[in-house]
């Protein structure tokens, strides 16, 4: 299997982003391990779902993007469990973390946002973890279709945990308006949940028209990356993604 592209600066200004999107199921499990996937797939941003949401979580965050050479940049609690970390190659223009309706009875979901900038290359970022709900989770992929566009930037990705295969309504609506990047250019593997036993595709990354895919899926066979890594980590597998975003 070929390797995804490197992140760089093109001669037109264009930027290769690598992103990734992790549920770490609130870093419950091998944190160390979970720090050597994060690390080997070498992303610019890391779009996380189930980040630390109680005690010290600010600080377990942080630790966890000190391990894997990134940088807290919005989410956790504040996002009800989404979150991003960034590279240093990242200028961050603004973040936002966005607290969605509560339905009562059901657990509190919200959105981690971002604007940031790969050279003259800006792009808008949003890390979710929709509801198990399935009338809740339709809402919330239309919530999401909203505040991609009110985030006011011409290209922007959207990355998380859906609780939903590709044929559900919920993932049908938000391919409809955006790129599914796992189908519009298939790299590694294609089911994130579980681990141990891999059989739907529920975590995703989507893109705006105009940043090219130029590959996505499970990184099982990224140098560093260890099965023994992706079991212990967490209870899904992450997506990773290498996207062109045209510059300014």
């Amino acid at each position: 299997m070929e390797l995804l592209p490197n992140s760089g600066t093109e001669p037109d200004g264009s930027a290769v982003v690598r992103v990734l999107s992790y549920n770490i199921r609130s870093m419950r499990d091998d944190t160390d391990a979970l720090a050597r996937v994060i690390t080997a797939c070498a992303p610019d941003l890391v779009l996380l779902q189930e980040a630390p949401r109680f005690f010290r979580w600010r600080k377990k965050l942080a630790r966890l993007a000190a391990a894997s050479g990134q940088v807290v940049l919005t989410g956790g609690a504040t996002a009800s469990g989404p979150a991003i970390l960034c590279g240093l190659r990242a200028t961050v223009e603004r973040t936002e973390d966005v607290l969605l309706p509560l339905t009562p009875g059901l657990h509190r979901r919200g959105f981690a946002t971002a604007v940031v900038r790969f050279g003259s290359a800006r792009l808008g970022v949003l890390s979710c973890h929709l509801s198990l709900q399935r009338d809740e989770r339709y809402a919330q992929g239309g919530l999401l279709l909203d505040r991609l566009t009110g985030l006011g930037v011409e290209h922007a990705i959207a990355g998380g945990d859906l609780n939903e295969r590709p044929d559900g309504r919920t993932f049908r609506r938000l391919a409809a308006r955006l790129q599914d990047c796992r189908a519009t250019a298939p790299w590694g593997g294609d089911f994130t949940s579980t681990p141990a036993d891999p059989h739907q595709r529920i975590d995703a990354i989507f893109a705006t028209e105009g940043v090219e895919v130029l590959g996505c899926g499970v990184p099982l066979e990224q140098p560093g990356v260890t099965r023994a890594d992706l079991t212990a980590a967490t209870d899904h597998l992450p997506v990773l993604a290498a996207l062109r975003v045209p510059g300014a």
